[in-house]
Order: C-alpha cells, then sequence, then structure tokens
C-alpha cells in the first residue's frame, strides 16, 4: 500500500512502534480489522467490540504472516512488529485519512443525504465504470469503520472512489469527510432522518454539509435543487453549486418522464456538458421509481465533471443494477418481491409506496417500525397511512409498534384493506391467508426491523 510504511503509520496515529529498525519503512500489503481475512505482510487493526476484541486474535495474526499489528495493549513476547495506540478506532481512521493523502492522482466522489445514498451511489458507479477504473462502498461500509476499510480497498489502479457517507449526528460529517476528502460532494436531500439528535431539518442540513469544508480546491459540490433546503446553498468553496431536478430552474434537469412500471423510467436530460458537446439525451434506467430520475440526473452531472460522453451515460444507467435490500425486484413463479427492507423513513418509505403502486397486478405493502425519528415518530408514521390513502394499493400489512400509527392512518373510509400485527410471528399465521398468487408485494422497514426474513421467505412462497 502506497506510502504505508510502519514507521508513517505510527506518526500518523501517535503509536508507538515496536519492531526490528530494519522493518520501520517496510510497507504493509493491506490493512483488515477482521483477523479472519489478515493477508502476508499485512496490517491487522485490533479492535475491542461487543461480541469479542481483537487483541485476543493477535497471535493468530502473526501465526497468518502479518507484517505488524496496531494494539491498545502492551505485548509481552509479540511475534512481530507491533504499534501501541491509545485508540485503535481513532488509529483506523488516522490511517484511512493517511492513505487516501498518498493516492494523489485518485479523484473522490462523496455522497450524503437522508434518502438515496445507496441508488445514487450505485447509479454514479454504474456510469463512471464505462470510462474509469472505478471503485464504490460496499454494502453499508459508509460510517466511520465502513469508510477507512473502503479506503484500505483502493489500489493504484483505481482512478475514481465513489464514497458513500451515512450519519446521525453532528460532527460525524467532518470526522468522515476528513478522510475522503472529496472532489465532488453530492447530496441527494435533506429528510426527516436520526432526528433523535439532529432535531429537525435544518440541523440535518447543517450536519451534512459539514463536508462543503473537506471538498478539495477546484472541486464541485452537486445538490438536488428540488430540495428546499440544499436549494438556499450559494456558494460552496467560491463557487456556485451545480443543481439538479426535475424544475427546469436547475443547471441540470428532467423532462417527458414516462413510467415504464416496474421495468424502470424512460425520461429526458437537459443542459448536460458532456465531452461530445450532446446537451439533451433521452435515457432508459431499468430500475423502478420516480427517485431514480434524480439519482440519474445526479449520476450525469457527476459524468460531465469528469469528461464522460453522452453514450457512456446513456450506457451506464441502461446498465444499472440493484442490490439486496434496495428497492431490489425478485421475481418468483408466484410472486413479484420489492425487497427495499435495509432501511427506512417517512420519505423514502413514501417513495417505494409509488414503486409498487406502478405494479399492474395486486399491489401489496408490507410495512414495518421506522426508527430514529425522534419525538415526532408516531405522527411521522401516521403520516405514511394517510398518503396510502390517495394510492391505489389493495393491500397494507403493517407489523411492529409504530407501524401500527400507519394502520391508523390509512383508516376504515379507505379503499385499502389494511391488517395490523405486532410481530412477524402473528402475521405469518396470517400469510396465506391475506396473499394471492401474482401479488406485487413491497417489503420496507428500518433495518432493526430485520425483514429481510420476510424477503426470504417470500422468495420460496408457494400457494
Amino acid at each position: 500500500m502506497k506510502g504505508m510504511t510502519l514507521k508513517e503509520m505510527a506518526l500518523a496515529c501517535d503509536g508507538k512502534l515496536y519492531c526490528h529498525k530494519a522493518l520501520e519503512d517496510r510497507e504493509v500489503s493491506s490493512i483488515t480489522i477482521d483477523s479472519r481475512k489478515v493477508e502476508e505482510n499485512g496490517l491487522f487493526i485490533a479492535i475491542k467490540g461487543e461480541r469479542s476484541d481483537g487483541h485476543d486474535y493477535i497471535d493468530s495474526c502473526f501465526e497468518k504472516g502479518a507484517l505488524c499489528v496496531i494494539s491498545e495493549k502492551e505485548l509481552d513476547n509479540p511475534k512481530g512488529a507491533y504499534i501501541k495506540v491509545e485508540s485503535s478506532l481513532k488509529a483506523l481512521k488516522d490511517l484511512a485519512s493517511l492513505y487516501r493523502g498518498n493516492l494523489t492522482n485518485l479523484k473522490v466522489v462523496g455522497i450524503t443525504g437522508s434518502v438515496g445514498k445507496t441508488s445514487t451511489k450505485e447509479t454514479i458507479y454504474s456510469v463512471l465504470s464505462t470510462k474509469y477504473n472505478t471503485l464504490k462502498t460496499l454494502g453499508n461500509f459508509n460510517n466511520e469503520i465502513g469508510l477507512p476499510l473502503t479506503v484500505f480497498r483502493i489500489t493504484d489502479d483505481t482512478e475514481i472512489a465513489v464514497l458513500e457517507m451515512g450519519i446521525s449526528d453532528f460532527n460525524e460529517m467532518t470526522r468522515l469527510a476528513k478522510i475522503a476528502r472529496p472532489d465532488i460532494a453530492v447530496i441527494t436531500n435533506i429528510g426527516y432522518c436520526h432526528l433523535e439528535n439532529l432535531k429537525d431539518r435544518d440541523g440535518v442540513l447543517k450536519a451534512k454539509t459539514e463536508v462543503f469544508d473537506y471538498i478539495k480546491d477546484g472541486g464541485k459540490a452537486i445538490l438536488n435543487g428540488d430540495d428546499d433546503k440544499l436549494a438556499t446553498v450559494e456558494e460552496v468553496k467560491g463557487t456556485k453549486p451545480i443543481f439538479f431536478g426535475k424544475d427546469k430552474s436547475n443547471d441540470i434537469y428532467a423532462d417527458e418522464i414516462e413510467s415504464l412500471g416496474l421495468d424502470g423510467t424512460r425520461f429526458k436530460m437537459h443542459n448536460l456538458k458532456t465531452s461530445d458537446n450532446v446537451s439533451d439525451i433521452t435515457v432508459v434506467v431499468p430500475v423502478p421509481g420516480s427517485h431514480m430520475v434524480l439519482n440519474c440526473l445526479a449520476a450525469a452531472a457527476v459524468a460531465c465533471e469528469f469528461g464522460l460522453s453522452s453514450k457512456e451515460i446513456i450506457e451506464g444507467i441502461a446498465n444499472l443494477k440493484t442490490i439486496a435490500g434496495r428497492n431490489n425486484i425478485i421475481k418468483t413463479e408466484d410472486l413479484t418481491v420489492i425487497d427495499d427492507c435495509y432501511n427506512a423513513n417517512p420519505v423514502s418509505m413514501k417513495a417505494s409506496i409509488d414503486v409498487v403502486n406502478m405494479a399492474i397486478t395486486r399491489k401489496v405493502a408490507i410495512l414495518g417500525d421506522m426508527f430514529e425519528l425522534g419525538e415526532d415518530e408516531k405522527e411521522l408514521h401516521y403520516g405514511v397511512g394517510e398518503y396510502i390513502k390517495d394510492k391505489d394499493i389493495d393491500i397494507v400489512i403493517t407489523i411492529g409498534d409504530l407501524a401500527k400509527n400507519i394502520y391508523d392512518g390509512i383508516g376504515t373510509d379507505s379503499s385499502t384493506k389494511a391488517y395490523y400485527f405486532k410481530n412477524k410471528d402473528e402475521f405469518n399465521k396470517e400469510i396465506t391467508n391475506i396473499l394471492k398468487k401474482g401479488d406485487s408485494i413491497l417489503v420496507k422497514a428500518s433495518h432493526g426491523m430485520h425483514f429481510e426474513t420476510i424477503v426470504e421467505d417470500l422468495k420460496t412462497f408457494k400457494f
């Protein structure tokens, strides 16, 4: 790993290096916090977690060929080099910042926002990959542990890294952005999430826009101009942001939007600055949901900054693939399942309702609790129920204490048939009496509800 010598790493994390003098200028081959993934000449960072303590696996890491380990404890008769630190978690971030700084030719796109971070990341990655060797955040590796681990996956061959950054409190973005140092910062929207800490949307805006302080010189902010909070941003590091959205007032906008049902959306983009000087293009995104229009606009704006052609943008959007838990459509012999159960808040919940509402079959939504909504959590759940009343959803199944408020919001005067169950076990007892062959079913809740088990059951469900 470029510049990651034992001596430089010890300096970066304020640690004390214990090793033979001849090893000080040796570079490690990899960095991990998982003892099972230690490589020859790699670095293992021992972190004490809730379930296990990485320090217990230090000897086995040396046996696997680790060049060095980072430890919060002094080691008696260590089998190799080690760096003693006060905090292994801090060292993890310090080393990621060091490594990012060594990657002088790397370009970084940092993505944050209340809703749509992952789907926007996937879209940007799909587009940029048509021209560049691109790396992206995997899964939910978007926090103060996940982001450093993602940075460590970058190689000398990587030209652009697309990094997702998720936060739940003030100053978290500052710590993440110090590591990422993005050339381009994309913010998808400012919604109702993590309100227990951030209090309101103004707090969310303040926390998310901490990223602006760490955009590299000459970099750009690309923002959703349809979002009333983001639209108030006038300048970032002396430069006007690039705004995208459906409204024609944005720098890049979309119209002629045509739903293709669960097969996606066709629409036209305007005002692009492509390398082949084509400003208006028609694209088809194969993932359903009107929110995907905004994701594609953000990706096109980023692509233009990196000199992509209109053909490359069209191709990248057309090749977009979904991932588990994120608006992923699964078709079985009996059902169509929309797996969107990784996370949820009121904005994303309503967007997913809109997606299942596009189905031409009977429409079913299985909805669970949304967490971290603060003191207004009951009202926000109730509002989702009210939103459903104006849709053509046939069946809504609500599961969980908070989800009872979604059920109440739908009420008894709606054409939607609503059910409430306290837990998944209660629902499973009635599932055969509610679902029908051919149903299109949305599954959505906060990650802590573990609705992925419902998705797995539906994949093999037979009538």
